[in-house]
């Protein structure tokens, strides 16, 4: 990792943000850091897709930010989700988020306006300029519309010294080997899906930033260190028995399996802004069954 920037290798948590009667449960939420911290996290990244932040306000998504650093008090990296499809607001809420004593942003690709691949360029070389701390760009094609070209990765790369990792949602490996030639040795990789964590790694990724962790921490952070440190059998059976967790915590759109699956626990209420909705009641067995089978009641 570039020495000047903290590496996000290891789990990371895409935290939830619980809501008890229409607002933040403050509460509820620093226990779910504590619970992450207690299994030694490498970061808990607030207000991304898990965290619902496309419906919380401005003002309720720099509260859970700064929630969130004071928490966490230097304990893990806090990664604030600050990106939009404007580079205008991206660049307001990511100084924001520096200012409150963030560690790094993760910045999503620009959704719905569709710029191309120099317009996509352009925005993050912009908003890594308005800011020191470390940027890392979300890729995520199935929620955005579009896909970052290998070429503007690289250049990003290149050009920008505070855009030093990628959280990566494509889920090709080919793409991966493609990146991993091509990048310098100190930009790192990390899956944005729990069930492509184990192959990108052995494509010489790093980490993840998971969904899984906010139930599971303790595994997820197993699973990444039990690879890094060479034990690739072991890592491959956790990885399988872990599968369907991985595979039903999307049944229906994240964050609701997940936030289910916390309110099953009693880590938080079950509640959820339109346009999210509960489970349906099939899709809520299924999830129930697979988390029973988990082992974790």
């Amino acid at each position: 990792m570039n020495k000047n920037f903290p590496s996000f290798a290891g789990a990371n948590t895409a935290i939830v943000t619980p809501f008890r009667d229409g607002k933040v449960d403050e509460e509820a939420f620093a226990k779910l850091i504590e619970f992450q911290i207690a299994a030694n996290v490498r970061g808990i990244l607030p207000t991304g897709t898990t965290g619902e932040a496309p419906t919380l306000t401005p003002e309720e998504q720099l509260s859970v930010i700064e929630l969130t650093i004071k928490t966490v008090n230097k304990r893990a990296l806090v990664i604030a989700g600050t990106g939009s499809n404007s580079t205008a607001k991206t660049i307001e809420m990511t100084q924001k988020a520096e200012r409150l004593g963030a560690d790094a942003a993760l910045i999503v690709v620009p959704y719905y306006n569709k710029p191309s691949p120099e317009g996509l360029y352009r925005h993050f070389k912009e908003v890594a300029a308005s800011v020191k701390i470390p940027i890392v760009p979300y890729d995520n094609p199935t929620r955005c519309g579009i896909e970052m070209p290998i070429s503007i990765i690289l250049r990003l790369a290149a050009d920008c010294p505070n855009i030093v990792a990628l959280k990566d949602s494509v889920g090709n490996i080919d793409r991966i080997h493609q990146l991993k030639a091509a990048l310098p040795l100190h930009f790192e990789l990390l899956s944005g899906d729990d069930i492509f964590t184990l192959p990108l790694l052995k494509a010489g990724g790093v980490g993840v930033f998971s969904v899984a962790s906010n139930f599971i921490p303790s595994k997820i952070a197993q699973l990444v260190s039990l690879f890094a440190a060479g034990k690739a059998e072991q890592a491959e059976a956790l990885h399988a028995h872990l599968t369907p967790f991985f595979k039903n915590i999307f049944i229906e759109s994240n964050p609701v399996p997940i936030k289910t699956a916390l309110a099953m626990k009693g880590m938080i209420k079950e509640e959820f802004r339109l346009p999210l909705v509960e489970l349906t009641k099939e899709h809520r067995a299924i999830l129930a069954k697979t988390v029973e089978e988990l082992g974790c009641f």
